[in-house]
């Protein structure tokens, strides 16, 4: 069955001997209520009652429709236009080029109100006078001259109150308010009954018959536009609408909302003005006129008069639904929200929209449908339960609302034949769920979305979503999720669900075994390191307890971590942690730099494990290549620390061959000339000796310094060996050492040209040192004399005491001959604290 926007009845036929019948034909009709008012070729009106019923159908037992007046106005002439007032009564009939009130209800004319002669068109309009309960205006173009009349109509009077004047006789008019439209033999116009003025709209070549003007109400024209155009005109002369193209041969056109409706000899054609389309077509078999009522037409011929009513929106909508129709539905559907509300508006909105997106969705076009169904507001489990293998992530109390179970097998057929455009499907499943996830909508399914999104990803391969899924909060059902899991080998996010759902130990539980070898999981390829991680952000402390040894025994180095990297508020007990790992060696030791370095603990016992647990490690590395690392370790420490026992870590060293390390504790102690001796002679690394005596002197003075290059170069002159290191020595640091001290050291056997760059060195030291002295003495001395020279300035500057005069501190007055005077000549008590100068 097609769309019908408009269903017709045939209201009236006229019955007369076939000898009258073209004397007795329809020219014009007007219907305010169930009153229906017919004007006759033969000067006749014909008052009918319409029968009740929401369709002007009649009610069952009851007539269809009942003639109740007559009235001839006289033997010839037509009647061309009749007008209801029901304001006061007033039946206005246009007929021998007059005007004639007569009662709405009775056909009497009216005796107050005359005649208005010579009137070729005329139209009620509806004002502010009209609402205040005290007249109406009306508009009358002349027959004898180029102009309009605006009357005011009253119950018993109409006067005259402007007349307009015109280029051209009026062929068709309609009112709005205070605005005129004309149609002229050639173009429109638009005319202001208040003020007079007329404004050209646009020129047409119509005939007489085919010039239409009418009025669409809120301030629009509907004008028979060049071309075959419907032009929507505003009052304000512009067009708010795209032209309507319609039929050449159009003899009247309507407005019924949403809709136009255009009257050709044999069919009447509704179109939108929504979307401009022809919605309907009435075969209607010489058809005259049209009258537009608030819900349809009537359309009359020379004898039948049909009614055209409309079907209530929600019908119509509801028609289109069921035609699959559903992009015009929801264009029918806001266009009329603004003009006519529905009640239900906004729940049929959204099964409209939904209903729209399954079209898109069965059509492939995904980001539509995503679009549709979101804004619609859809159970995202109706789109769920449309998938294979997907019904069981729904509940059991589920029911659907929607009917589309054929579609449903349509979708599986197309898993099993064609896995290509099936796979784009579970692509769309995947980006709906992740768009509604978070909505109001999807918060009250949020279970079945989750274990919809889980397996969704699974099937996909899908591992950045599905971790990200796993491993954030959710709702995913555990006896339906782990074994889909399972099934597919996805052990690391198994055990992200497990977390997420607050079940730390089966979590970690899953990931030793996929660190083990027991589960194959490529997902994730360092599987130890995010249990570490774990571990370290875990506040449940047993289950750090129980995989800690795991993690030990597995990698020292990282696994000390699950200690060394949690947060400052949940930090084990230090004894408890070194209790742990007492037995293995080298997480004892990144700990106790953790704790020294990090913590910048001062216990001396943490100190001296520190130092002994670097030694332990030195000597166990001394069969590998490269010792340095840790050995600089502990050469650190031990110059660095202050509170670890040196007996004790010396008791250590003394017997094992870390000679550098024995130098530094004996440094420590003060016995510089023992350290250097086992670095020279023990050791044998005469840089390690200089740099000892550097190293030692920071933060001493030159002095300092000085004497232990001098122990040092003592050693080196005791042994013939070393001759030329004590060379190098001195000629290193002729800055530090002092000539005269070094000469009283040298053996006479040496020569000056040995030691001369050491001398030529410590002279220019000398001079420079003396030269500074005596530069800042000079600097001294002029800052001596500019203070002096102030001085006496000041002293030869003659001051003067007056009587009375007050001292500038204490405002008291200087009565005594001391006194004193500042910078700016201001004098003051000697006693009073002085002032900064301003």
């Amino acid at each position: 069955m097609a769309f019908r926007a408009f269903t017709q009845t045939h209201v009236y036929e006229k019955q007369s001997a076939s000898k009258e019948k073209d004397k007795s034909s329809i020219q014009c009709i007007e219907c305010y209520d169930r009153n229906l008012y017919i004007g006759t070729k033969e000067a006749t009106v014909l008052h009918l009652i319409l029968p009740s019923g929401t369709d002007r159908d009649p009610i069952p037992g009851q007539s269809k429709i009942r003639e109740c007046r007559v009235r001839k106005l006289g033997s010839s002439n037509q009647v061309a236009q009749l007008r209801v007032v029901p304001l006061f009564n007033h039946l206005l009939v246009l007929w021998d080029r007059s005007v004639t009130a007569l009662n709405m209800f009775s056909l009497e004319p009216v005796p107050a109100l005359k005649k208005i002669q010579h009137v070729y068109l005329f139209e009620v309009c509806d004002s502010l006078l009209a609402a205040q309960a005290e007249c109406v205006e009306m508009v009358t173009s002349s027959s004898r001259r180029k102009a309009i009349r605006i009357h005011v109509v009253g119950v018993d009077r109409w006067d005259v109150v402007r007349e307009i004047l015109l280029l051209q006789d009026p062929v068709a008019l309609a009112v709005d308010g205070a605005c005129v439209c004309i149609g002229t033999s050639d173009r429109y116009l638009l005319c202001d009954i208040r003020t007079g003025s007329s404004d050209e709209l646009f020129p047409h070549n119509h005939s007489r018959q085919r010039v239409i003007v009418t009025s669409m109400g809120r301030g629009e024209f509907l004008l028979n536009g060049p071309e075959s155009l419907g032009m929507f005109v505003m009052k304000t002369g512009i067009c708010q609408r795209p032209p309507l193209q319609w039929p050449q041969e159009v003899l009247a056109a309507g407005v019924c909302f949403p809709y136009i409706l255009t009257l050709q000899p044999q069919v009447l054609s509704v179109y939108s003005m929504i979307d401009q389309q022809c919605k309907q077509t009435v075969s209607l078999s010489g058809a005259k006129g049209l009258l537009s009522t608030s819900d349809g037409v009537f359309v009359f011929t020379e004898r039948d008069i049909f009614s055209l009513r409309l079907v209530p929106l929600k019908e119509q909508i509801e028609a289109l639904v069921r035609h699959e129709r559903f992009e015009e539905a929801l264009l029918l559907l806001d266009g009329v929200q603004g003009h006519r509300p529905l009640d239900s508006y906004e729940e049929l909105q959204k099964a409209v929209t939904c209903l729209a997106g399954f079209v898109h969705f069965y059509q492939e076009g995904f980001s539509e449908a995503r679009d549709l169904f979101i804004t619609g507001e859809l159970d995202p489990r109706e789109i769920i339960r449309l998938y294979p293998d997907f019904q069981s992530c729904l509940s059991n109390e589920f029911q659907s609302q929607l009917d589309q179970l054929n579609k449903g097998r349509d979708l599986q057929v197309l898993c099993q034949d064609d896995r290509k455009t099936f796979h784009h499907y579970l692509a769309f499943l995947g980006d709906f769920l992740r768009a509604v996830r978070g909505t109001e909508r999807g918060l009250k399914c949020s279970k079945e979305v989750d274990c919809a999104l889980l397996r969704l990803c699974v099937e996909l391969g899908d591992t950045e979503n599905l971790q990200q899924l796993v491993a954030f909060p959710n709702v995913c059902r555990l006896d339906h999720c782990v074994p889909v899991l399972e099934q597919h080998s996805r052990y690391f996010a198994l055990g992200s669900l497990y977390q997420s759902h607050g079940n730390h130990v089966e979590a970690i539980k899953t990931w030793v075994k996929i660190a083990d070898g027991l589960h194959k999981d490529p997902s994730c390829t360092d599987v130890y390191g995010h249990i570490v991680w774990t571990l370290s952000q875990l506040q449940d402390r047993d289950a750090v307890w129980t995989f800690a040894d795991w993690t030990l025994q597995r990698n020292q180095e990282i696994g000390v971590q699950i200690f060394n990297k949690r947060q400052p508020d949940d930090r084990f007990e230090t004894q408890d942690v070194l209790a742990l790992v007492e037995k293995y060696p080298l997480a004892l030791l990144l700990y106790l730099e953790f704790l020294i370095h990090d913590l910048n603990s001062e216990e001396e016992k943490h100190h001296n494990r520190l130092a002994l647990a670097y030694v332990t490690q030195s000597l166990r590395e001394e069969e590998e290549s490269d010792l340095r690392k840790t050995r600089g370790k502990l050469q650190q420490l031990l110059w660095e620390s202050r509170f670890y026992d040196v007996s004790t870590v010396y008791e250590r060293v003394e017997s094992a061959t870390l000679n550098i390390e024995k130098a530094i504790l004996l440094g420590r102690t003060g016995g510089h000339f023992e350290a250097l001796q086992v670095l020279v002679h023990q050791e044998g690394n005469l840089q390690a000796a200089e740099a000892y005596c550097g190293r030692a002197a920071q933060g001493r003075d030159t002095q300092f310094r000085q004497t232990l290059l001098l122990t040092l170069l003592q050693i080196y002159l005791s042994s013939e060996d070393h001759s030329s290191a004590a060379a190098d020595l001195l000629n290193n640091n002729p800055r530090v050492l002092a000539a005269e001290k070094v000469i009283q050291l040298l053996p006479d056997s040496w020569s000056v040209q040995l030691v001369s760059q050491f001398l030529v060195g410590s002279l220019r030291e000398t001079f420079h040192q003396r030269r500074m002295a005596e530069l800042q003495k000079a600097l001294l001395q002029a800052e001596l004399t500019r203070h002096k020279l102030i001085w006496m300035q000041a002293s030869k500057t003659k001051l003067r005491l007056d009587k009375g005069q007050k001292c500038k501190v204490c405002q008291r007055e200087l009565a005594e001959p001391q006194f004193a005077c500042n910078l700016t000549g201001e004098l003051m008590h000697t006693s009073c604290p002085v002032l900064s100068s301003p």
